[in-house]
């Protein structure tokens, strides 16, 4: 089998606020970007409900100016500048989703919330950024949306969705021709590995932090059990390292995010780890690693002339999704 060249690889990502992206992908996202892979973002909402660190911007948010998303259209925009992305679109076109907050608030049931959105139309928007794109490898979140948070749980309805419907030569042919994601992949951390980097946090570091707060590793985004996970991407590697790019990302998302590498803290102000090494697991397709071993690149396995050709939707879905 010949290797898909880098030129010939696409990537797309679905996520659900601006600075998702960044804080779970933005190494692997430096990575195939420097390498000459077409990426793609898809971001589902402004994150309008957002909090806001800075006390200079706190007049953003809802509850007084609501300018929130608007002002994050701009933090987003110099993210993907760190991490050398050119392709980056809001799901239906900017603001058509509004940030629903948190799980059970009035915020989930207002007009326009993403999570109130019909999954098959919002999923027909990203179906014709898919037939556009064309993208061999898709990475979103697990079917909890890593943390239960509305907005996440439905981007995955919303991309997985997306996938099957984009694959069917049936489906809305005024959204472009057929065309089948050969590899899916849910954001992941290994527990083992998030308990190991708190350990070092609570034992030392958090004593040389201006933060005082510490999160607990189930705070964490998609963290499983070590046996889940099938494919790491390598942050440190790269010259610069991609990591360096993904802090810097991480770091224009600044109504949102505060770095002090190897740390970071949110609007809830408690620190957590920065991590260097990305995990995912594949869901559907076929890994391209030796058996017993992860994948460290998620386009292992796809042959060089792979277009995802239109086929029945899911059919090789390796689970289930919700």
């Amino acid at each position: 089998m010949t290797e898909l060249p880098a030129r010939s690889r696409r990537l797309l990502l679905v996520h659900a606020h601006p600075d998702d992206e960044s804080i779970n992908n933005g190494a692997t996202m430096a990575r195939y970007a420097a390498e000459g892979a077409h990426v793609t973002l898809v971001t589902c909402t402004l994150g309008e409900e957002g909090e806001v660190i800075p006390p200079e911007l706190g007049h953003l948010v809802a509850d007084q100016e609501d300018t929130l998303g608007s002002h994050r259209i701009g933090e987003l925009s110099a993210a993907m500048k760190e991490l050398g992305v050119a392709d980056h679109r809001f799901l239906g076109g900017t603001a058509r989703f509004r940030d629903s907050g948190m799980m059970g608030l009035e915020t989930n049931h207002r007009e326009g919330a993403f999570w109130s959105a019909d999954v098959d139309d919002a999923a027909a928007s990203l179906v014709e950024v898919i037939r556009e794109t064309r993208p061999q490898v898709l990475i979103t979140y697990d079917p909890d949306g890593g943390y239960g948070h509305p907005d996440h749980i439905q981007a995955h309805r919303v991309a997985m969705r997306a996938a099957d419907l984009a694959a069917e030569a049936a489906f809305r042919k005024d959204l472009g021709e057929a065309h089948r994601i050969a590899k899916v992949y849910w954001n992941r951390v290994p527990r083992s590995v998030a308990e190991a980097r708190f350990k070092v946090l609570r034992e030392g570091a958090i004593g040389h932090l201006p933060w005082a707060g510490v999160a607990e590793v189930d705070d964490v985004p998609g963290v499983v059990d070590d046996s889940l996970i099938t494919a790491e991407i390598d942050g440190t590697e790269g010259s610069p390292p991609y990591v360096r790019a993904k802090a810097a990302a991480m770091s224009a998302h600044a109504t949102q995010v505060s770095v002090l590498e190897p740390w970071f803290v949110l609007s809830n102000d408690l620190v957590q780890p920065l991590f260097d090494v990305e995990y995912y697991e594949l869901v559907r397709g076929e890994s391209g690693a030796p058996a017993g071993e992860r994948e460290t690149d998620l386009f292992a396995g796809i042959a060089d002339g792979t277009e995802g050709a239109e086929g029945t939707a899911g059919a090789e879905s390796t689970v289930e999704a919700s």
